[in-house]
């Protein structure tokens, strides 16, 4: 893996592959270069054996506190039609592996969208989600209103989109954009401590899990139990099947080795 990224540091712990944000004078803006040093570090991830579960997080005061304005403001339609802006932002969402954001201080605009990218988010009390874009005169447009939408059902997205709301850490976790809130001071150590958790789980078992919750989204119900089923079987023909169970009846940890 190059270790040498211009907007982002990463690195791998023991089954952990960490990617943090690193721009933080500029509270971690979000630029075209960012997202693909992200993309390029999960990509590694994805194909390294070693790493079961993926963590994200900011450097400094702010997760990400929005895209690169300056960047951007220049661009006209077809700049980004002829550039194909989203396209790393689409291959981020096809990331296979368990994705764990940790959020503190702001996570605006893209910042927002990239943490929604994520599978599990831990937040510090300070953190606070948006997207004010509306305020500048666009809209989200890496999955804003999509994901957003998903999660909290029309009418709400609708209000907060509209006037560019500012929602707290403990507003997210009544909404279910977040899975806990935590002390800042302790984030990264509870975040690395679930990672760790989905980590000792059998990687097959986690991966389809990930692909099974993400179809539930976006199609019937009758379909996703299909989907589902299939998945089900599929997971009876891994050694880390029998070795799950094999373990359960010798009441012994399993040994988990992702085949």
């Amino acid at each position: 893996m190059n270790n040498h990224y211009e907007c982002i540091e990463a690195s791998i712990n023991g089954k952990l592959g960490l990617i943090n944000l690193n721009r933080p004078k500029v509270l971690n803006a979000i630029n075209r270069q960012m997202v693909s040093d992200i993309l390029s570090v999960m990509e590694d991830f994805e194909e390294n054996d070693q790493v079961r579960v993926i963590v994200l997080s900011g450097n400094g005061r702010a997760f990400a506190a929005g895209a690169d304005i300056n960047e951007m403001a220049a661009d006209n339609a077809i700049d980004f039609e002829l550039r194909n802006q989203f396209k790393d932002w689409d291959r981020l969402a096809r990331i296979k592996k368990p994705i764990i954001g940790a959020v503190q201080g702001f996570a605006l605009g893209g910042g927002f969208e990239l943490a929604l990218c994520c599978d599990l988010l831990l937040a510090a009390d300070d953190a606070e989600f948006g997207f004010p874009e509306v305020n500048l005169g666009v809209m989200p447009g890496a999955g804003g209103t999509q994901r957003l939408t998903k999660l909290v059902g029309k009418t709400i997205a609708m209000e907060w989109l509209f006037v560019g709301k500012r929602i707290s850490a403990r507003e997210a976790l009544q909404f279910g954009i977040i899975n806990r809130i935590v002390a800042k001071e302790i984030l990264m150590e509870e975040t690395l401590k679930l990672a760790g958790e989905v980590a000792n789980q059998a990687p097959l078992s986690i991966r389809l899990i990930k692909e099974s919750v993400l179809k539930a989204v976006d199609v019937s119900l009758d379909e996703g139990m299909q989907f589902e089923r299939k998945n089900f079987y599929l997971l009876f023909s891994t050694e880390d099947q029998k070795e799950g169970m094999r373990a359960f009846q010798e009441k012994r940890k399993a040994n988990f080795k992702g085949k």
